[in-house]
């Protein structure tokens, strides 16, 4: 596929037309279109049907069982994102972003984590996905809330407090066994490279999760006066063995099998317990990671998390591109694309998100549009 560069702010767009097989979510029921082709399963969400793409020549062949592509079959490649209403719009995004610009978008499985209380039911979200993307290999898992919600301390924005933040430190749980690795996206993604590039890292020794590493990034803001000052909890960065390094956690390969077999659920959950005794980060689901991970991370091409596009978590204010290729936006911060583009204050680096959006106007003219609500991502 066609990998992006940006040069002097002009992006050149490559479209591959390809596309999935169907595999019915779970709790998925019979979409109702409109003439447009369109559905509507909220007050304001409408969105366009996607396009098709189809397997090249190269692609695996797909074991079916009918119409039904087994997640366990081993020539696909798996996607871990959350579905909630609150970030609909941007995961509808993120998906039609995946599949415009992969290789072999037919043998790609989407795992959706839907949230129990939400809005919207998993069935509807499970309805509306299935009449955007007829074609699409995917699951719905329900996210119990009760399961973190104990653990879960108040942040520096609430957006950040949401239990379905937290989802993805459960998807060795969650996912079928028969899953073995997963990539994970936050749902203020853009994919505009083959998504196989990414699956294919190699996550070397016994490493159990890959993602683009910052080591230039001063870890001493992520953790409080209190963490740094226990020469046992600040030891976790200043043994001799790690030399840890900022990574973001909105994008990850991320091995099931290792996950399950180091208890990594367990290890992450250790360290939120010890936050809710004593005050030692501010922000939501990144830091339980940093001290579980950070300093043992596959390092990943920065390519593939051009992060901080939403600017900052209390003003979202608007910010650059970093130079070089990309291969993934990732809008994390306050400040989301479809936010500022139904405002009419976008930043420039939120029109490389509108190509991929599919909703469409209402009648009364309002639009979270085809060409917005709130959670946080990252």
């Amino acid at each position: 596929m066609v990998h992006f560069r940006l040069h002097a702010g002009v992006l050149f767009f490559t479209v591959v037309v390809l596309f999935p097989l169907l595999c019915f979510g779970i709790r998925s029921i019979p979409s109702r279109e409109g003439n447009s082709g369109a559905v509507e399963v909220l007050n304001g969400f409408r969105f366009a049907e996607a396009p098709e793409y189809r397997n090249g020549r190269d692609c695996p062949v797909l074991t079916s069982n009918g119409r039904l592509v087994s997640s366990c079959d081993p020539s696909l490649v798996h996607i871990a994102m959350t579905l909630d209403s609150e970030y609909l719009r941007g995961s509808i995004a993120a998906v039609h972003s995946v599949l415009k610009h992969a290789s072999c978008p037919e043998s790609i499985f989407f795992h959706f984590i839907a949230a129990e209380f939400d809005p919207a039911s998993p069935r509807v979200l499970s309805q509306l996905v299935r009449s955007t993307f007829p074609s699409l290999n995917f699951k719905v898992y329900i996210f119990r809330e009760d399961t973190v919600i104990n653990l879960i301390s108040s942040s520096i924005r609430q957006a950040l407090e949401n239990p379905l933040n937290y989802a993805r430190n459960y998807l060795g749980d969650m996912l079928d066994l028969c899953v073995d690795r997963v990539i994970y996206l936050d749902s203020d993604v853009v994919v505009v490279d083959d998504i196989h590039k990414l699956w294919t890292t190699t996550l070397s020794g016994a490493r159990v999760i890959g993602a683009p590493e910052y080591c230039h990034t001063n870890l001493t803001k992520y953790f409080t006066d209190v963490f740094w000052s226990d020469p046992v909890m600040s030891g976790t960065f200043t043994s001799a063995r790690r030399k840890p390094c900022y990574f973001n956690t909105g994008v990850m390969v991320m091995d099931l099998v290792r996950w399950r077999e180091g208890n990594y659920r367990g290890r992450i959950e250790k360290w939120m317990e010890v936050q809710r005794k004593t005050r030692i980060y501010e922000l939501g689901s990144l830091p339980p990671f940093l001290l579980v991970f950070a300093g043992d991370v596959e390092a990943m091409d920065h390519q593939w998390n051009q992060h901080g596009l939403g600017g900052d978590n209390v003003r979202g204010t608007c910010r650059s591109l970093h130079p070089g290729p990309v291969s993934l936006l990732h809008w994390s911060g306050k400040g989301k694309p479809w936010v500022r583009l139904d405002a009419k204050r976008p930043c420039k680096v939120d029109h490389l998100w509108e190509p991929y959006d599919l909703f469409i106007r209402n009648n009364k003219g309002y639009s979270y549009s085809r060409n917005d609500h709130r959670r946080s991502s990252g």
